[in-house]
């Protein structure tokens, strides 16, 4: 049983549990996941960690209500309990190069922020894009702000915050003026692909942390299959981090469509009409 410490509610949909995982948070490392099951009957979804401590023992996920299992998830309070989290899982993120951008669009942010700050803490020049719908959707804006980047750009939809537009927007910019060597980027299939395109263009090595439907989180399943380079790969257990360049998008997307139509939606949307990418 672990213990909810604390509970934050970002707005309507998305919140932050810190729980007491003491050997979960001594195991950590930025890029890995956890499995969470509430109760005895209840199905395991994954999410990632967005920050731990290992001297205070605790773990901290972030998660948005989609279903009936985040639901009953963004029902519970602190000292309440759940019954089972499974982690670390997954392999810890590698950057390449000492100037580096990291992309991170949605609740993607909450993957972004422990990359962020494990590449400040091994010294690297770090540029960080968050990218959200509105204002109201942008998590951990002070979290990110508080560590010692070089630049820090956000982007809206709705030009509520920040500049008015998408990721790829600073990403460019950065890319054609020589300011980085690689990029990281996490959020929905279509802002990591245009993210892909634009690096692409620009010559530019870039990392993505997928997020493709998962059940056991062990490679046993098989629902987590990704296509990288022509060869079919788990992202719970050979990612979730893959290359970018390499990762057959349009095949993602007609996945995650099986319970996300909007994802592939939206691709096929902005390549109509010649976006650069978009969030949520």
């Amino acid at each position: 049983m672990f213990q909810i410490l604390k509970k934050t509610q970002f707005s309507e949909k998305v919140f932050e549990f810190r729980v007491h995982a003491p050997r979960m948070a001594r195991a950590a490392h930025a890029g890995q996941f956890l499995m969470v099951r509430i109760d005895e009957t209840g199905e395991r979804v994954p999410f990632t960690f967005a920050n731990w401590d290992a001297g205070e023992g605790w773990i901290e996920f972030i998660f948005m209500v989609i279903g009936k299992t985040t639901r009953c998830l963004s029902e519970l309070n602190e000292g309440d309990y759940i019954r089972d989290i499974t982690g670390p899982l997954g392999k810890p993120t590698e950057i390449e190069g000492d100037r580096v951008a990291i992309v991170g669009g949605g609740v993607g942010l909450a993957i972004a922020y422990p990359v962020a700050r494990t590449a400040c803490e091994e010294g690297k020049e770090v540029n960080v894009i968050m990218g959200a719908r509105s204002k109201d959707l942008m998590i951990l804006f002070e979290q990110f702000a508080a560590l010692p980047l070089k630049n820090l750009f956000v982007t809206t939809d709705d030009g509520s915050m920040g500049e008015q537009g998408v990721v790829t927007l600073p990403l460019g910019r950065l890319c054609e003026t020589d300011q980085i060597d690689s990029v990281f980027c996490v959020g929905p299939v279509p802002m990591m692909k245009f993210s892909t395109l634009t690096c692409r263009e620009h010559n530019i090595p870039i990392t993505a942390s997928l997020n493709p439907i998962m059940v056991d989180g062990t490679g046993m399943c098989g629902c987590c299959r990704v296509e990288v380079g022509g060869e079919t790969q788990f992202a719970c257990v050979d990612g979730p981090d893959f290359d970018a360049t390499l990762v057959d998008w349009d095949d993602l997307a007609r996945r995650q469509a099986t319970y996300r139509p909007e994802e592939a939606e939206s691709v096929h949307h902005h390549e109509e009409e010649g976006s650069c990418a978009c969030q949520r």
